[in-house]
């Protein structure tokens, strides 16, 4: 039985990559922005207190950051990586092993796919699907 519900092929991913880059990026740049605040977006609090202006309200760009990463799992994306823009979609290759396609922000394309266990560190060229 199948992790995912929806899985897509290497054309179809790719596609979206080029629809969804500025997303990552900004991903990217929120978290960033985030951390220079001392936010903890896992947690969602500050580190070590109520936060700078000591109300210890969550931080603006918060609500923008959670709205981008649900649109993305709402496509069928799998967010791995605030921090580098790494994404992964689900696939099944020709034997029919699911597994990811693999894209982190900055990458010319989605050149890479791992098994679903093994991670980033397992990732394996697409010329090997």
């Amino acid at each position: 039985m199948p992790l995912h519900a929806r899985h897509f092929t290497l054309g179809e991913a790719r596609l979206l990559v080029d629809t969804i880059r500025s997303d990552l990026a900004r991903i990217v740049e929120i978290k960033r922005s985030l951390d220079s605040k001392s936010y903890d977006v896992y947690r969602h609090r500050y580190f070590g207190g109520a936060g700078p202006n000591g109300s210890g309200t969550y931080p603006q760009e918060l609500d923008e950051l959670v709205n981008t990463v649900r649109n993305l799992n709402e496509q069928g994306v799998l967010v791995k990586s605030l921090d580098d823009g790494l994404i992964d979609f689900p696939h099944f290759r020709e034997n029919g092993e699911e597994v990811y396609l693999c894209y982190k922000l900055g990458e010319e394309d989605i050149l890479f796919w791992h098994p679903i266990d093994s991670g980033y560190a397992g990732r394996r060229s697409t010329t090997q699907l």
